[in-house]
């Protein structure tokens, strides 16, 4: 996974000083060949100690890994054109198209390289081999998990998607170690999903996240990880750009499924 995805994914996450760093590593990452963590942290105005740190939390031993993996992101990062400016209340419709799409365009490249193969074919796996399939999420989310189940249900697969907190925890306290639970939820923290994969980790049940990069409760209680990204300040777009990102992941799974049912 690049080193820039993985901070794109994470910038709203960080700290002062941290976002600093990151907005250093994105729009000056050729400077970061030459300095050492002591002339990064002078040229961005932080401690020393706060590069160690913003190495590590994106999954670096140190300032040397991260600086060896901003070096590789450069010599094999393909390029991207950037989105096409901010969209705003004057723009015309063919304005409105051209903007959406490049969003669209940007989140669907950043999202793939946010989940590794090994993640996909393991979460096919999973999926293949439980007995029941319980997906839940709430909200914008609540309808991807919808639509994912019924994708499942024409493959043959006994898949559910239950929306209503009141139903879906009873439900879910009767799975075992032979049943799955996908859940999809941008934040990873959403308390009503929270609760249930409490309940399903209690039965030994198997998880399946689909959340922002990142740590988050609902990630971390998950056997497989997969991302979204959507860094956007906007509401509207940010809520467009969720469900472009998780529509993308679902249909990767249910294309690779397709490919694996013979």
């Amino acid at each position: 996974m690049s080193t820039f995805i993985k901070i794109k994914a994470l910038r709203q996450s960080l700290s002062s000083s941290e976002a600093k760093l990151a907005d250093f590593t994105l729009n000056s990452a050729n400077e970061i060949r030459n300095l050492s963590s002591n002339e990064l942290a002078i040229a961005v105005g932080v401690s020393q100690s706060s590069v160690v740190k913003f190495s590590q939390k994106l999954g670096y031993k140190g300032f040397p890994a991260f600086k060896l993996a901003v070096i590789d992101a450069l010599n094999g990062e393909p390029f991207e054109p950037k989105p096409q400016g901010k969209i705003t209340r004057s723009d015309t419709i063919e304005q409105l198209s051209e903007k959406l799409i490049s969003n669209q365009h940007a989140v669907l490249n950043e999202t793939k390289d946010l989940n590794e193969t090994a993640a996909f074919e393991r979460a096919v796996a999973l999926i293949k081999g439980s007995k029941r399939i319980l997906i839940c999420g709430e909200d914008d989310s609540g309808l991807i998990a919808k639509g994912f189940s019924h994708k499942l249900q024409q493959l043959g697969i006994p898949a559910i998607a239950e929306l209503n907190h009141a139903v879906l925890l009873p439900y879910v306290k009767t799975f075992d170690n032979n049943d799955l639970i996908i859940a999809i939820t941008e934040s990873g923290c959403t308390p009503n999903i929270v609760n249930v994969i409490k309940h399903a980790k209690q039965n030994n049940c198997n998880v399946i996240s689909l959340t922002k990069y990142g740590s988050n409760p609902v990630a971390n209680s998950a056997h497989v990880q997969l991302y979204t990204i959507a860094d956007e300040k906007s509401a509207r777009l940010q809520s467009i750009l969720t469900r472009t990102a998780q529509d993308f992941v679902i249909d990767m799974l249910f294309m690779s499924l397709t490919q694996s049912i013979r």
